[in-house]
């Protein structure tokens, strides 16, 4: 019979990657701990090593270029929008509205 694949949230793989950074435990004890693969403790762990910069940078990475790139798209939207303004209020002065 095929194991099934079990999917753990994001909050249960930082607490595990957290507990394996700290190095209180063995990976063998937090895996049999938290019954997952010891491969699958190292790899979160190495995951959350890597990610850990990002967390203390500003305003920088995805979240603010992503935050550019709507700002961006907003200050063009204000700007098509003033010029068809513009151009309504010159066309209501000229038909006496």
């Amino acid at each position: 019979m095929k194991a099934k694949r079990r999917r753990h949230d994001t909050a249960f793989k930082a607490r595990v990657g957290l507990e394996a950074l700290k190095g209180q435990k063995t990976t063998q004890q937090i895996a049999g701990e938290y019954e997952v693969h010891p491969t699958q403790v190292s790899e979160w762990k190495r995951t959350l090593s890597e990610g850990l910069p990002a967390a203390f940078q500003r305003g920088r990475g995805e979240v603010g270029e992503e935050f550019e790139r709507e700002r961006e798209r907003l200050h063009s939207k204000i700007g098509e929008l003033t010029v068809k303004l513009d151009f309504l209020e010159k066309k209501s002065r000229q038909l006496g509205l």
